[in-house]
């Protein structure tokens, strides 16, 4: 018998519980589950829970359908927001082939495996994710614009109806093992932030998939949806999911990223880490900013990223590197402002990574910061700060994501086919769609 076999048991049991939920992504980060009763827990061999990997999107060819889920049960925890009576604990699992090796299909695997790489390299990488999101009346759509719950903007309390939700949400998350670093209302009416602790991306990753779970679990009780979509809203700030990232030295976890010397505090490994994520924006877009939708939100005039630049203090910018805290370089943090809520976390900290991890090898020099408004840079100057645009439509950013030779080695071919083939037919849904603007603007007039 495993020795792992009869551990997962004991939580169960400890737990108190009848069933454990053994969970996993599909590419597109969508949350997916098997509910397996405790007794049978007791009969699988090496904690290895048998499906059908050719049902799901991206996993599996229908000639390899046999695939296996493996408990992480550092992930084991139960959801305080299930009421039903009979709650269930939930585990996420690594994706293994029949074989027994781990599927290339499995995102968590992935980002494994550039993890490694970057421990070959003596770094360590940390994240911390900054997760936007809108909470709305259930039942209001459409139009959405009449349906967010509250009047209140940035950081306010007294018009803030829904502050009480979000520390649920906090407090909750908690209660499952996540660190939440603070939560506040966010830029629009009805749009609120729940900011993660800095930690290792695997982990990071299992947290950003928890918190979007729990979040709209925990809305649905008091009637309303958490909608973590890019751009719910025309004419109001979207939701993004910044990222502040650092790299540690793995064996004695002191940080890389500092220099006191350096006029923005930043190390020879910093300036290079920030070129390879300027370098790779474009490859990177598509599995950062996922969805047709994502593009609404990358415009001018809404603190979002459309120019690959970096900054300290424009927060229009791709990049920021924010003021050390209390003047400890040790806090010093790059923070990639591209990515959305709806990513997949665990495909986008692996390329995050990887595109930084290639400014390092090949030494890639760092242009100028970008303090001051785009608009006001003469012409002449503008190339001297700005190394490019980010795409402008989902189909732009596959075509980048298709010629960008790091980021195919991130995926791996089968895993990019079908991610870019998936995208690929969404695009084509959406393209082909006629919209009430349209419908609006020429219907009458032509």
């Amino acid at each position: 018998m495993s020795e792992r076999q009869p551990t997962l048991v004991a939580l169960a049991e400890e737990a108190n519980v009848s069933f454990v939920d053994l969970q996993f992504v599909d590419i597109h980060g969508a949350l997916k589950s098997v509910s397996v009763p405790v007794q049978r827990l007791r009969r699988l061999q090496g904690n290895l829970e048998w499906f059908d990997g050719s049902a799901l999107e991206g996993f599996a060819r229908m000639s390899e359908n046999d695939m296996y889920l493996k408990p992480d049960l550092s992930t084991f925890a139960v959801p305080p927001w299930d009421d039903s009576g009979d709650p269930a604990a939930r585990v996420l699992c690594d994706i293994y082939l029949p074989n027994g090796e781990r599927s290339g299909s499995d995102p968590r695997f992935i980002l494994d495996q550039v993890l490694q790489e970057a421990a070959g390299m003596g770094f360590a990488y940390r994240v911390g994710p900054e997760l936007e999101f809108f909470l709305f009346q259930r039942g209001a759509h459409p139009p959405l614009q009449t349906a967010t719950h509250d009047e209140a903007g940035y950081f306010d309390l007294s018009t803030d109806i829904d502050h009480a939700r979000r520390r649920e949400i906090a407090v909750e998350l908690m209660k499952m093992g996540v660190e939440v670093d603070a939560s506040h209302h966010e830029v629009a009416t009805g749009q609120h932030e729940v900011d993660l602790g800095h930690m290792a991306p695997m982990k990071a990753a299992d947290a950003v998939v928890t918190l979007k779970w729990g979040a709209r679990a925990i809305a649905r009780r008091h009637g309303l949806l958490a909608s973590f979509m890019p751009k719910p809203i025309f004419g109001a700030n979207g939701s993004g999911m910044h990222v502040h990232q650092t790299l540690e030295a793995l064996n004695s976890g002191m940080s890389l990223f500092e220099d006191p010397g350096d006029p923005y505090g930043l190390s020879r490994v910093a300036r290079h880490f920030i070129a390879g994520q300027l370098a790779h924006a474009a490859g990177m877009c598509a599995v950062l900013a996922p969805l047709v939708n994502s593009y609404k939100r990358l415009v001018t005039g809404y603190e979002a990223p459309v120019y690959m630049n970096w900054a300290r203090s424009n927060r229009s910018a791709l990049i920021r590197v924010p003021e050390a805290q209390r003047g400890d370089m040790a806090t010093t943090r790059v923070e990639l402002r591209m990515p959305d809520p709806s990513c997949n976390p665990y495909l986008a900290f692996a390329v995050m990574l990887k595109a930084g991890l290639d400014g390092i090898v090949q030494e890639l020099p760092l242009p100028e910061p970008v303090e001051e408004a785009l608009y006001a840079i003469e012409p002449a100057r503008f190339t001297k700060f700005v190394t490019g645009s980010l795409p402008s439509n989902l189909s732009l950013a596959l075509d980048e994501l298709e010629n960008d030779s790091v980021m195919a080695e991130t995926f791996g071919t089968q895993l990019l086919e079908r991610f870019v083939e998936a995208k690929r037919i969404e695009w084509e849904q959406y393209r082909v769609q006629v919209t009430q603007w349209e419908l609006d603007r020429y219907l009458l007039t032509n």
